[in-house]
């Protein structure tokens, strides 16, 4: 029988190694732009009763969620607070927010599988039906209720249609900030209830300025690689550092040069090594299918012939990938069978 995970737990499945978590993080990186349109509409005291707050992952939306949340539990929707929507780290607000422990705030979550104990593939209708009496709760002491459903985008149609009754008759002095990576994915009529928020991959220059903050000890050559990896996320740059990803990215680089004389020994020890890191295998098919859209593209210039069976291969090993996390697949087996097709491909026509 799978061990049951406590509630705090299921919190901390997005934390990255030795990085505060958003919950915890005073500071919200280059969202200046729609953190001052959140604060001229909290301050003006007409915030709408939901905002989406859209983007790639790892760009800073749960944090820019949780900076909200404080506010409003601290302040409410007045200009009582500073123009920035920040709180004093004194204030006992921020430490039971940090705690994971705010009478007035709700984060909404996928849970664990009670027969796998892993996390669901989807954020089910159990979990947004907390809402229903969170919000019909006597507001506390700061007279607001707010609510972080992280990510929105993960729903299934259940939750969805929950999630909707919610937000066709909003309860006052509430707030539903709905965190979403692709916003497209929820319905319509759920968008057209929220006020979009969207916020933008960082730039380079200011993820490298980040990285050297954070992670000191890298190598000019190391964050200069990680930012380009990252493609503006500086989640995605610390998870690389914490899982060892600049190797991971070398490794599928070797994969790819390797193919027409593959070491089969090597590919089977390196999937072995991925598997056991904690995001090892998105990673890796990440990896995996840049470093064949870099040599497709490089052919494409070339006027090369035959690269349609290079974006075929490239698409099904993304597709294998995501089918591998998303059912709890073997990794191993994912990871020897992308390098068995490029492989038999590679031998018909070197890339």
């Amino acid at each position: 029988m799978p061990k049951r995970v406590r509630e705090e737990e299921i919190i901390e499945t997005d934390r990255i190694g030795g990085q505060p978590h958003p919950r915890e993080a005073p500071a919200l990186v280059g969202q200046d732009e729609a953190l001052a349109r959140a604060a001229r509409a909290i301050r003006g005291g007409r915030p709408p009763q939901a905002w989406l707050i859209a983007g790639p992952p790892g760009i800073g939306k749960a944090t820019f969620a949780y900076r909200v949340a404080r506010y409003l539990l601290c302040y409410g929707a007045n200009d009582r607070g500073p123009e920035d929507l920040s709180v004093p780290l004194t204030d006992a607000a921020v430490a039971l927010v940090r705690a994971g422990a705010h009478p007035g705030l709700l984060v909404v979550k996928r849970g664990l599988s009670e027969r796998t104990g892993k996390l669901m593939t989807e954020l089910g209708v159990d979990e947004v039906r907390k809402l229903g009496p969170f919000f019909g709760m006597t507001a506390g002491a700061g007279g607001w209720r707010v609510a972080i459903i992280d990510t929105a985008d993960e729903m299934n149609p259940n939750a969805a249609n929950a999630l909707l009754k919610i937000l066709e008759e909003p309860p006052q002095r509430s707030m539903l900030l709905l965190v979403a990576h692709a916003p497209a994915r929820l319905v319509p009529t759920i968008r057209s209830r929220c006020q979009l928020l969207r916020l933008s991959p960082l730039s380079d220059e200011l993820l490298a300025r980040e990285l050297v903050e954070r992670v000191p000890d890298l190598a000019p050559g190391d964050r200069a690689r990680l930012v380009a990896l990252a493609g503006g996320s500086l989640g995605a740059a610390l998870r690389l550092v914490e899982e060892d990803g600049l190797k991971l990215a070398a490794e599928a680089e070797r994969l790819i040069d390797g193919a027409s004389a593959p070491d089969f020994a090597a590919t089977f020890a390196l999937a072995e090594r991925v598997a056991r890191l904690d995001q090892g295998v998105d990673a890796f098919g990440g990896f995996l299918a840049e470093a064949l859209a870099n040599r497709i593209l490089a052919r494409a210039r070339q006027n090369e012939a035959h690269l349609d069976r290079w974006v075929q291969l490239r698409s099904a090993i993304q597709e294998n990938f995501a089918r591998a996390l998303a059912l709890h697949l073997e990794p191993k087996q994912t990871i020897l069978s992308a390098a068995q097709a490029t492989a038999r491909l590679a031998r018909r026509g070197a890339l």
